[in-house]
């Protein structure tokens, strides 16, 4: 006759989390012979070990979600962001935003410093529309404008950055050869002179 303790001690058939194998609370103790089983002090001593392996064990299932914005813990999101040189995340960004962050800007770095990946990058950190003018397009040989290229940007509000920090992001992404103007709410910010805008430019 089975001794009902051993039975206790015994797993259950597995359950399926997400596809995968769940393991079990007593995976380590379930392996041990009968007669192990029957001795109380024997497997409580087993368990302190398996309460150890299984952190370890833990940080190997979930190893492959680590790299998914969606999954991963938001200090690897971070990190991940700097992979792909995304500017820095400011910690007023809630951590959905800077899922969200990490996406756009993988989304948009085969387009990086031009005028669709540069839209989509501060209308999701200002949350606001931005409207461009610029002085790029495309032209027949030899009909190019003559002068320096530049691109004007207007937003309503640079959202939970400061102005400083929206700056820097704005002339990380536009190319180094082109002069840029930011406006915030119908204010210069950058260049910081105030200047008003070179006249003859249209919104393309």
């Amino acid at each position: 006759m089975t001794d009902p303790a051993i039975v206790t001690h015994r797993p259950s058939a597995p359950a399926s989390v997400a596809g995968h194998s769940a393991r079990q609370h007593d995976w380590l103790v379930g392996q041990l012979p009968a007669g192990m089983l029957a001795d109380d002090f024997f497997v409580r001593f087993v368990r302190i070990f398996q309460a150890e392996a299984h952190t370890l064990l833990s940080h190997a299932d979930t190893l492959p979600h680590l790299a998914d914005p969606r999954l991963a813990p938001i200090e690897m999101v971070r990190y991940l962001s700097g992979w792909l040189a995304a500017p820095e995340v400011d910690d007023a960004y809630g951590p959905h935003a800077q899922r969200q962050m990490l996406l756009t800007v993988a989304k948009t770095l085969p387009w990086r410093g031009t005028r669709k990946a540069l839209v989509t990058l501060l209308e999701l950190y200002s949350g606001a529309p931005v409207t461009i003018s610029e002085s790029g397009g495309v032209f027949d040989q030899g009909r190019a404008p003559d002068g320096a290229r530049w691109v004007r940007l207007e937003v309503t509000s640079t959202g939970p950055l400061a102005e400083e920090d929206f700056v820097e992001l704005v002339r990380d992404e536009v190319p180094a050869h082109v002069g840029v103007e930011i406006v915030v709410a119908g204010r210069q910010i950058w260049p910081g002179d105030g200047s008003a805008p070179a006249a003859g430019r249209q919104e393309r």
